[in-house]
């Protein structure tokens, strides 16, 4: 079941490298999201209200690619797996498999950008 979520500024709600069983859809605020190289943070953009936010590793079961914090202070609704695993279900197979072969191919694309 979904729940709320509030984030005061600068509070992390994502660390690359970490794995999640949730993906977030951003209700209010402003969230960065930023990769480490090395000692440098990049920032690889920012996510707005009424955008998703993790929706790559929800679907592929992987690590987080990047890091994600508020910017301000944000509401969120978490989205648990069992949610998109109660939607597969109920669909035909090749439904879940479209959507992890899109977040596989997209989870490959971002790794070929060099930052």
């Amino acid at each position: 079941m979904a729940k709320e979520l509030f984030l005061v500024a600068n509070q992390i709600l994502l660390r690359e490298g970490e794995h999640s069983n949730s993906m977030y859809w951003l209700q209010k605020g402003q969230l960065i999201v930023t990769k480490q190289r090395g000692k440098e943070e990049i920032v690889l953009g920012h996510i707005y209200s009424g955008e998703l936010v993790g929706e790559i590793s929800f679907l592929d079961h992987e690590a987080r690619s990047a890091t994600v914090k508020a910017v301000t202070p944000c509401e969120l609704i978490e989205i648990p797996q069992e949610t998109i695993d109660g939607i597969f279900k109920s669909h035909p197979k090749w439904l879940e498999i479209l959507v992890k072969t899109l977040a596989e191919r997209l989870r490959k694309a971002n790794a070929r950008i060099k930052i």
